[in-house]
């Protein structure tokens, strides 16, 4: 099946919203560390939107992006991004989903396709984010807890997308407007396969395996 891109709106890969709700090795929000979190985080909270909310912007701002710190730890599960306290885009998509399925709120996974860097790495690879689905706005948004620095301003929003990233059509990136239920096989692949972060900087998936 190949993806949807270049959408108005988002498509769900699988309509059962069961699978967006499952805990597995890699969303594993069944985890002492996580269920600490969510408890926290749902007593800031009174409503729904509110936990949601709280959940992105503690991803966001509270675990660092790997590459912003220079760390070389390779993380991959919700517990190992939560623990290290950072992780690349796909890492710590992994925890958020992790927070919000905790909580029964339906998330999945959802790619860009992206120029890495324009003058030292000027190819593309994929970059990762959330899909969320909104009850009381019966809707999906996508957020980006990438982590915000110089450049790079994402934002909680359920009416116009504030993402990490815009995607520069004249350039080939894209945009991949369907919410998958699981981390893409490639993705985590490179993640658990890599060594360290300098390595997996060299073997960034180029291809989702759809």
């Amino acid at each position: 099946m190949k993806y949807i891109a270049k959408t108005e709106q988002l498509v769900l890969f699988t309509d059962d919203m069961k699978a967006y709700l499952n805990a597995d090795e890699i969303v594993n929000y069944e985890h002492l560390t996580i269920c600490d979190i969510v408890e926290k985080l749902s007593k800031q909270a009174g409503t729904t939107l509110e936990y949601i909310q709280l959940a992105y912007e503690f991803v966001r701002d509270n675990i660092a992006h790997s590459a912003d710190i220079l760390h070389d730890q390779i993380t991959c599960t919700a517990s190992e991004v939560l623990e290290a306290g950072h992780g690349i885009c796909f890492a710590k998509a992994n925890l958020l989903a992790a927070l919000l399925r905790k909580k029964g709120i339906p998330a999945g996974f959802c790619y860009q396709k992206l120029i890495l860097d324009d003058e030292t790495a000027p190819y593309l690879i994929f970059h990762g984010l959330n899909g969320v689905y909104i009850e009381e706005l019966g809707k999906w948004i996508r957020l980006d807890a990438r982590g915000n620095k110089n450049g790079v301003q994402a934002e909680f929003s359920t009416v116009t997308e504030k993402l990490a990233f815009p995607v520069r059509e004249e350039y080939g990136e894209e945009d991949v407007m369907m919410v998958f239920p699981d981390p893409d096989y490639n993705i985590i692949k490179s993640l658990k396969e890599n060594k360290s972060r300098s390595e997996l900087w060299r073997n960034l998936p180029r291809e989702l395996h759809l």
